[in-house]
């Protein structure tokens, strides 16, 4: 009885290592909606299940525009329920002020969508359709810029607005591989390690594309001492275990990549005063709404410290702070265009 015991307590123990070891590899592997994106200067990341769970954002009201609300009506998808997560590849455009812009976005959706529904509303804007693949691929002129658009599987869909089709067929053609055996583009393989584990929402490379300015990056009206083409790994991850009493907390990670680690001090010395300044103007202005008194609890709880090569701000805020913060503005009732309004959400 014990022979024929002891082996199968060896093969079960075996097998249950070799789920740990899968299940272990694949919370390290990046998500799959970012394998899917082609190469490009930076990579943005949103768990949106995740944060829908924790925030319950999906049962707040949101005012729509009229073409907003068409999308949603003919496709029957609406992005704050439907959306599971999203990725979004940023390309730095050769000229900023051509007629692309500065910067060009590819982007993967991943939910719960009518592909029936949602192939008719792509027909019925596309001013041209492309067979590649097995997979139709509809081009929309949106803002002076063809989206092209494409559903690659039954709960996933990518788009582009880049001037050629190159990147929509990489995203097709990453997609027809096995899901864990696309390793993805070569910046998520350089930076992705880098982004802390169970991080509902990040971002690696160039992230600072979209709010550079003159090459440095801006924010709030303030230039920061940043280059434009620094790399940075950006971080959001929510705790349930801290401030329970208010619902839980998001901590935030930025890790400024600098060439060695003489700039990196030098640069964790520039946000330092930076930081001191942005307090000194908060005790100086005694706060008067809840989103004031946020933000000063945020900008105290703000560290700034380096580590080798990576100068490293970190900053923690409770639900009920984020709750106050973005009450100033709501994004949501900005008019948005047909197709891309998933991509604004």
């Amino acid at each position: 009885m014990h022979k024929r015991t002891l082996p199968s307590l060896s093969i079960a123990a075996l097998i249950l290592v070799a789920l740990g070891v899968a299940l272990y590899l694949r919370a390290k592997a990046p998500p799959e909606a970012a394998r899917l994106l082609p190469e490009s200067d930076a990579i943005v990341y949103i768990h949106l299940g995740d944060i829908r769970s924790a925030t319950h954002f999906d049962q707040s009201p949101v005012t729509r525009s009229a073409d907003f609300q068409r999308f949603i009506d003919d496709t029957g998808i609406v992005p704050e329920r439907d959306l599971d997560c999203a990725a979004f590849a940023l390309h730095a455009m050769a000229d900023p002020r051509g007629p692309n812009g500065p910067v060009a976005y590819s982007e993967v959706f991943i939910g719960r969508f009518d592909g029936l529904k949602l192939a008719h509303y792509l027909a019925s804007l596309a001013t041209t359709q492309e067979s590649y693949a097995g997979r139709t691929i509809y081009t929309i002129p949106v803002e002076n810029r063809q989206l092209r658009v494409v559903q690659l599987a039954y709960d996933t869909i990518a788009a582009s607005n880049m001037p050629t089709a190159e990147q929509i067929h990489s995203m097709v053609d990453r997609a027809r591989t096995s899901a864990l055996s696309t390793p993805g583009s070569s910046l998520l393989a350089a930076r992705y390690h880098e982004v802390p584990l169970l991080s509902q929402a990040w971002g690696i490379g160039h992230i600072g594309i979209p709010f550079a300015q003159n090459g440095v990056i801006s924010a709030f009206g303030l230039q920061l001492p940043v280059p434009a083409d620094t790399d940075l790994v950006a971080s959001l991850r929510y705790t349930g275990t801290a401030h329970v009493l208010s619902g839980g907390a998001v901590e935030l990670k930025i890790q400024d990549i600098a060439p060695d680690a003489l700039t990196a001090q030098a640069l964790t010395d520039s946000l330092t005063s930076l930081l001191g300044a942005l307090r000194g103007i908060t005790v100086e202005h005694p706060p008067h709404t809840a989103a004031d008194i946020a933000l000063r609890s945020v900008l105290e709880s703000v560290k700034i410290t380096q580590h080798d090569d990576h100068a490293v701000l970190t900053a923690n805020a409770s639900l009920d702070q984020l709750k106050a913060l973005a009450s100033v503005h709501n994004p949501a009732a900005a008019d948005v265009t047909p197709l891309a309004s998933p991509a604004s959400k």
